[in-house]
């Protein structure tokens, strides 16, 4: 298995979330615990998951052995909401 963290949003705030190894919720990468073992992060998921009262969207996002992300969409989650005027934003009405 790759190395994985257990992400999410936070429910009530929408903040990029991860797992930590003391089991909360953290808003930082570097604090998410990383898994090495399938069957591990599998079970780990599920019990995320089912904190339903506190985060949505729960899964299993690659990082590299030293827990940085490993591909572009979650290096975007892990900076953070975009400032800039762009795409859809475009489209709405002021």
């Amino acid at each position: 298995m790759k190395h994985k963290v257990i992400t999410a949003n936070a429910l009530v705030e929408g903040d990029v979330i991860y797992l930590s190894p003391e089991g909360a919720w953290v808003r930082d990468l570097v604090e998410a615990e990383i898994f090495t073992d399938e069957a591990v992060a599998e079970d780990m998921l599920l019990t995320a998951a089912a904190r339903t009262g506190e985060a949505v969207g729960v899964y299993l996002a690659e990082v590299t052995p030293e827990g940085a992300p490993a591909h572009f969409r979650e290096a975007f989650r892990a900076s953070g909401p975009s400032n800039r005027f762009h795409g859809k934003q475009t489209q709405r009405e002021a």
